[in-house]
């Protein structure tokens, strides 16, 4: 498995965590939610149309996002999220998860948590 697919594959189980921290600085349409993972990650993950619209609507359908349709004086309508009191308590489950995930995965290569 080449690098760029691993890439894809840890993005893919990572975009809802990146997707709701991004939201819980307020609302943001689709672009600029993939802007701010990408400007937030330093360009390590940027998530395709492919990868973050399913993520968006797997969260809104589990009650985790809001969605609103605006206008927009530079373009088409665009679909804005937020997220609700549910998607809080989704995120703060993922974090401890991530975290929980992350030092295990360090210990298992050797890194400096193993022990």
């Amino acid at each position: 498995m080449g690098i760029g697919r691993i890439r894809g594959q840890l993005l893919k189980g990572t975009t809802p965590l990146l997707v709701l921290n991004v939201l819980r600085d307020g609302e943001l349409y689709g672009y600029e939610i993939a802007q701010r993972i990408r400007l937030r990650s330093g360009g390590a993950f940027a998530p395709s149309e492919g990868a973050l619209y399913p993520a968006l609507h797997a969260l809104e359908a589990d009650g985790a996002l809001t969605a609103t349709w605006r206008e927009s004086d530079k373009g088409p309508r665009r679909r804005y999220y937020t997220i609700t009191a549910q998607g809080e308590s989704l995120l703060a489950a993922h974090e401890a998860e991530w975290a929980s995930f992350s030092v295990g995965v360090a210990r298992a290569l050797g890194g400096p948590n193993h022990g």
